[in-house]
């Protein structure tokens, strides 16, 4: 599998909106996809008006694999990139407390 960043811009009007997308994300990927793509990570982007979108790390078969995922979950795809390597200086911090 290759290793991929998904943008999502704006896709969620709320916090709410993103955990239930979250959801269904993880049930297409388990469930109906699990040979095909696995989400590895998302940072929450701040978009302005409590809007919010990601940017997820997934490993995938391919970029068809993705868009096929994100439409069974009912997730937007902006754009999708593949990652050529990781250079890890520090381990993620920990999450904000809001």
């Amino acid at each position: 599998m290759q290793l991929y960043a998904i943008l999502r811009r704006s896709g969620w009007r709320s916090g709410e909106e993103l955990e239930q997308a979250a959801a269904r994300s993880t049930e297409v990927g388990n469930e109906q996809m699990p040979d095909e793509v696995r989400w590895i990570r998302s940072y929450v982007l701040e978009e302005g008006g409590g809007s919010v979108g990601t940017v997820c790390i997934y490993e995938a078969t391919s970029p068809q694999a993705i868009r096929k995922h994100s439409s069974l979950a009912d997730l937007p795809v902006d754009e999708i990139i593949p990652i050529a390597d990781t250079v890890l200086v520090r381990p993620d911090p920990q999450p904000a407390s809001r």
